[in-house]
């Protein structure tokens, strides 16, 4: 955005502050005669024009930082003229921050729209009565804390394509106004960032200093880790003292950080747990987290060649909430293809949904229950069905 468009709308807040009923300072207006309230609107405007560019350098000084270095001294409020001061540099700086980066932190991108996110769960994350509600209790209390005693740690679970990189996106766009593109997100996919064992000491120190530059420039930071059960152990144990109870040595304060991991890991046990409650011919709803975390935790902990099983996240209890993800059964599939098709503005029947669900492969063999693939390739599969 040029300077151009900015001086422009500060011109217009300036007319518009000028003509209200109330002064440049809050203080009620005296009715006045049509021949003087024309003659204050052309005062106005006479002043506007004759605006010294001493004080339109302090408002770009205060939205672009850049060659400003040397301008320390800024206009008085009323400086020049009684309808202009200080308010308005900080509305026309507030307004300019809200689209661009201008800001020395992050911070100011920061949104934390939980109603937003309560929504859109209930609306778009289909067949996860267990992941709402997890997440929005511990999101919100989390957030609502005044004093965190640590980092929000998160260890959402299950097949693919049941959403948990649906709801690690919708977390990060509900909470920084720049969504994944935050400079307060840092996202992590383990084969991609770390593929090689053997450089293990090195991606240590390239984590530990990412986390730390990120929770610097912004209190509130969010970090994502992919595939984590793919992670090595040592990464998890490189990053265990940000996760851990604040001792209040360092210079950073990292109790204000989430931490999300998205595994594959317990999603047998999950299937399992969810196949029996139905041929038990209980409602899907009626699966508790109580018994399926229990489940879930005795997964993780046993010697295996994942990460968790290695590191000292779980001996050490680090992690704050294990998020089960459920298999999405048929008519959830349904309701993913439906959105996609909605999301994209194309029309569609029951039939079409219908068709589309049918195209995707269920198990296990003789319920044929449950989505192999989850929601996953379902936007990619309405293409059939295009003109």
């Amino acid at each position: 955005m040029g300077r151009g468009p900015l001086l422009g709308l500060g011109c217009c807040l300036l007319l518009l502050g000028g003509t209200a009923g109330r002064g440049a300072w809050g203080e009620e207006r005296v009715p006045v005669a049509e021949g003087a309230r024309y003659e204050a609107v052309r005062k106005h405007l006479g002043a506007v024009g004759a605006l010294s560019q001493r004080y339109w350098r302090s408002l770009a000084c205060k939205v672009w930082r850049e060659g400003c270095e040397g301008d320390e001294e800024e206009p008085r409020p009323g400086w020049s003229l009684p309808l202009v001061g200080q308010d308005y540099l900080e509305i026309l700086s507030a307004w300019y921050c809200a689209f661009g980066k201008c800001c020395g932190t992050g911070d100011c991108r920061i949104v934390n729209n939980v109603t937003g996110l309560e929504a859109d769960l209930n609306e778009q994350l289909h067949g996860q009565h267990l992941a709402k509600e997890v997440i929005m209790r511990a999101v919100q209390g989390f957030l609502q804390s005044p004093r965190p005693e640590k980092a929000l740690v998160l260890s959402f679970h299950g097949w693919s394509g049941t959403g948990k990189n649906f709801v690690a996106r919708m977390l990060a766009s509900h909470l920084y106004r720049d969504g994944l593109r935050s400079e307060c997100v840092r996202v992590f996919i383990s084969l991609f960032h770390f593929p090689h064992h053997k450089y293990v000491d090195s991606y240590k120190a390239q984590l530990e200093k990412q986390i730390s530059e990120t929770v610097q420039l912004c209190k509130q930071s969010l970090f994502i880790f992919d595939e984590a059960e793919k992670l090595h152990f040592g990464l998890l144990d490189a990053i265990k003292p940000f996760m851990g109870r604040y001792d209040n040595k360092g210079l950073v304060d990292y109790r204000r950080s989430i931490f999300l991991f998205l595994s594959n890991l317990g999603g047998n046990t999950i299937n399992e747990v969810a196949l029996d409650s139905w041929r038990a011919g209980r409602a899907r709803e009626e699966i508790s987290m109580e018994f399926l975390e229990q489940r879930l935790r005795l997964e993780l902990q046993e010697p295996a060649e994942n990460g968790y099983a290695r590191s000292h996240l779980l001996e050490d209890n680090l992690i704050d909430f294990f998020v089960p993800f459920l298999p999405l059964e048929y008519h959830h599939v349904k309701l993913c293809a439906r959105d996609a098709f909605l999301a994209r503005g194309l029309p569609y029947t029951e039939a079409v949904l219908d068709e589309v669900a049918r195209m995707m492969v269920f198990v296990p063999k003789e319920e044929k229950l449950f989505s192999a693939q989850g929601c996953k390739s379902i936007s990619q599969r309405i293409n059939y069905f295009l003109p």
